[in-house]
């Protein structure tokens, strides 16, 4: 983005030229929803523009329910589904079948490195012309299939991610132990979801029939992301548990 769309000629304020634009940015899927904007003083020094400007554009989005702040997070896109704050610890399913003695195997079905698309480039706030890590993975235990996994890993300063074998190794233990990031929260939102041709195929259940759908963005500790995620579960062979205090 950059300061081009603002035109101090034209009729209305250039606070209500930068909400326009981000109106826009919106509607067209540019930033699409549970996008984290770029901080205040970031934005600000992109369009050029004061931090009083700027506020009032984002104030007037926020009035109309298109943006949310979230404290200590950040300002999101609003989704349109209701999405309640449930506290738990942020774990991967291979680390919490490991922590309770189940068995299970993994079998990647693709992985290598592409370009995006748009609304997972955003969402990983990855620059034009960079790439991710597309894994595609189904996990199963003794029972059957229980899981099939989409991750999207933003590969800035990840040389050879791509080459891992990800049949014997986890994504997090990877990025921890091999690249030494340090994963610290993640934005996870469940939803119930008729199964598509391809999840059916994967999960062993017929077309149409229910699955639980978990979409997830993973953040560093320095606030970037670095990893965006569906996850499709068979719930009447895996059910997913918060232990809640308050």
């Amino acid at each position: 983005m950059n300061r081009g769309f603002l035109d101090p000629t034209l009729p209305g304020t250039l606070h209500e030229q930068i909400s326009d634009e981000f109106r826009s940015r919106i509607a067209s899927g540019a930033w699409p929803p549970r996008y984290r904007l770029p901080s205040e003083p970031d934005l600000a020094a992109e369009l050029s523009v004061g931090r009083g400007t700027l506020r009032r554009a984002l104030q007037t989005l926020l009035e109309e329910g298109l943006l949310r702040r979230v404290p200590g997070k950040g300002t999101f896109v609003t989704s349109t589904i209701i999405e309640p704050a449930i506290a738990q610890k942020l774990t991967s399913l291979s680390e919490d079948f490991t922590r309770q003695g189940i068995v299970s195997a993994t079998e990647v079905i693709d992985c290598a490195l592409m370009a995006p698309p748009a609304p997972v480039a955003a969402l990983l706030e990855v620059p034009a012309g960079g790439n991710v890590l597309r894994l595609y993975r189904r996990r199963t235990t003794a029972d059957g299939p229980v899981a099939l996994l989409h991750n999207y890993v933003r590969a800035v300063n990840l040389p050879g991610i791509e080459h891992v074998d990800f049949e014997k190794e986890s994504l997090f233990n990877t990025l921890e132990t091999t690249y030494q990031l340090r994963i610290a929260t993640a934005r996870r939102t469940f939803s119930a979801e008729p199964a598509t041709e391809a999840v059916a195929k994967q999960l062993e259940v017929p077309v149409g029939s229910p699955v639980q759908y978990l979409e997830q963005v993973t953040y560093l500790a320095d606030g970037h992301p670095i990893e965006y995620s569906d996850v499709w579960i068979r719930s009447d062979r895996l059910r997913v548990t918060s232990l809640l205090s308050r």
